[in-house]
């Protein structure tokens, strides 16, 4: 999930379809995985999903271009850590990554997590943003953080369940060992925040307006103690 804060409005944004690459980015620039003792939290995010452009999808369960899926998963199995934490999201986007990220490593066991899902943007998924409306994205906009967009969830409600599987992911790590998350671009964002102390977006214009995650990209974070 990406807000634009000038419009109020969520953009869901990548690659050209079938572009997956992994890269290796910190939450606010390049960081080296292997550097040290410290304990590191892999996000990667799923393939293309096949869905045409300009749609909703958060929890709505799309599957992922299947080629890019494979191109993302070599890349990744030739750069996780042996014997990384594996966690991913329930959807099937995430699921298709995982599994075939485990059929070229499988020093690697899948741990299913609901806490890794997208955004449940309720009776807006599926629908063209187009056809959302200004006015119901202005509802949610004038109420960044409490406001259950389509009557799914709110972002302060997802932050919170992000940050659940954040601190426990952290506190099941030994120094020196990663996790992955395979996961959304709002997960993503939303613990780029949580590993800066960053808990509650009060307003659309605190959420991250960088680029959103590439599609099969992998965005690295050095956990604190």
């Amino acid at each position: 999930m990406t807000v634009n804060a000038a419009k109020g409005r969520p953009e869901q944004v990548g690659p050209p379809r079938g572009a997956a690459t992994t890269r290796s980015e910190g939450a606010w620039g390049l960081v080296q995985p292997h550097a040290g003792p410290a304990r590191t939290l892999w996000l990667v995010r799923h393939a293309p999903p096949l869905i045409p452009p300009g749609v909703c999808y958060g929890a709505l369960d799309v599957a992922a271009d299947p080629h890019a899926t494979q191109s993302a998963a070599a890349s990744l199995a030739a750069a996780l850590p042996r014997h990384a934490a594996l966690y991913a999201s329930t959807l099937q986007r995430c699921e298709q990554l995982a599994k075939s990220v485990t059929r070229l490593r499988p020093d690697l066991i899948i741990k299913h997590d609901d806490r890794l899902r997208e955004m449940d943007f309720g009776a807006w998924e599926g629908r063209p943003w187009d056809a959302i409306g200004p006015a119901a994205l202005q509802a949610w906009a004038d109420d960044f953080a409490q406001h259950a967009p389509g009557g799914g969830e709110s972002v302060s409600d997802f932050m919170l369940r992000v940050a659940a599987a954040f601190d426990d992911t952290r506190a099941a790590l030994a120094p020196g060992r990663a996790a992955a998350w395979i996961t959304h671009a709002g997960v993503i964002r939303a613990a780029g925040l949580i590993a800066q102390g960053v808990r509650c977006v009060a307003s659309a214009a605190d959420w991250p307006r960088d680029s959103s995650p590439g599609f099969g990209a992998v965005r690295v974070l050095t956990l604190a103690d």
